[in-house]
């Protein structure tokens, strides 16, 4: 009995060995480690990781519905409504060159009923751009882009363009300068003196505008100036804004040598605007400009008042409202090809827009 125990004992022994080796053999797989999404709190509030980068990403955007009125909004009608959509792409990262950022702006305008084939409704890139080490390369707003404060002002005429531009900031102080493509413009910018009104353009032309700002305390000066090698014509803008009670005041004045593409409005023109904060919600700027040669026509003077109001309904949801007055003195001028052109009146114009912003 001794020797039968000690061979069935010495079996299971073997058969217990054995079934270890073999279950140690089969190896389960272990789950891939999921990323989920970081907060990428380096470069302000909404930015997270891309997964699997060190780049930061932000979206955000708004929705519009507005409703402009004015003579001949909406063909031979008054007033007329459209919505927009735009979204923004904001992407960020730092690199041994300094913060390498890119921007993209989608805009989508619905101004009929006729669906994504018809006219009046439009797709497009509003803005694709990126910048490192203070150059800026891309389809972008240029410094023409930036006014005082309301809706009445028209102290530029092209602000879009293809663009490369350095930037010195150093905080206080700022400057630049800008080498801009001028495409597809068109022919007719406006009626010089007189002459013609169509003093041609090639495509592909070549504009440079340069910038000095600088702020102290709660007043900022800025000094812009941009010249248009197509048409041989430049333009110069001033804008000085100062902290001044509960508000902003602005003054800015635009001189240009004749039509260009920075600036036809006019000769030469003065606008100022008060940003008035009456509320933590509420905020009301009255503004008004003076044109000298309104569209370079001799002697035709033009001004123009406006009020502007702006609500901040709740977070994320504001409304604004404008309306403006403009007149423009009366004249009739004879072109180098015999036609007359009329010029004159006066009219109201103005908005209503409700507007979500993410």
């Amino acid at each position: 009995m001794n020797i039968k125990s000690l061979l069935l004992g010495s079996a299971a022994a073997l058969a217990a060995v054995s079934g270890a080796q073999a279950a140690d053999a089969i190896v389960a797989a272990e789950p891939e480690p999921m990323e989920y999404v970081r907060v990428c709190d380096a470069f302000g509030t909404g930015y997270f990781y891309i997964p699997g980068t060190e780049t930061c990403l932000k979206i955000g955007g708004y929705v519009r519905f507005q409703t402009n009125f004015g003579p001949n909004q909406g063909g031979d009608s008054d007033w007329d409504t459209f919505t927009r959509g735009q979204l923004q792409f904001d992407a960020k990262n730092d690199t041994e060159l300094g913060t390498l950022e890119s921007v993209i702006v989608l805009q989508t305008n619905a101004d009929t009923a006729g669906g994504q084939n018809d006219g009046g409704n439009n797709t497009f890139l509003d803005t694709a751009s990126f910048a490192i080490a203070g150059f800026k390369f891309g389809y972008y707003y240029s410094w023409w882009d930036d006014g005082i404060a309301g809706e009445t002002d028209a102290l530029a005429t092209n602000t879009l363009f293809n663009s490369i531009s350095y930037t010195y900031d150093g905080g206080a102080f700022k400057a630049g300068i800008s080498v801009d493509e001028l495409e597809g413009l068109g022919r007719d910018l406006s009626v010089q003196r007189g002459s013609p009104n169509d003093f041609g353009r090639n495509d592909n032309g070549v504009g440079v505008a340069a910038m000095v700002a600088g702020s102290v305390g709660g007043v900022t000066a800025t000094l812009l100036g941009g010249y248009d090698t197509e048409r041989e014509e430049g333009a110069i803008r001033a804008i000085l804004s100062a902290e001044l009670g509960a508000g902003t005041f602005a003054l800015a004045g635009v001189w240009a040598s004749n039509p260009n593409v920075y600036y036809n409005e006019s000769e030469w023109t003065v606008a100022a605007s008060y940003e008035f904060k009456a509320t933590d919600k509420l905020t009301i700027t009255p503004a008004a400009q003076y044109f000298s040669d309104f569209g370079f026509y001799d002697g035709v003077d033009a001004w123009r008042v406006g009020l502007t109001a702006g609500y901040q309904i709740t977070d994320g949801l504001k409304t604004l409202a404008t309306i403006q007055y403009q007149d423009v003195d009366n004249g009739t001028f004879t072109r180098a090809d015999g036609s007359t052109n009329s010029v004159g009146g006066d009219e109201v114009t103005g908005f209503l827009r409700l507007q979500r912003d993410f």
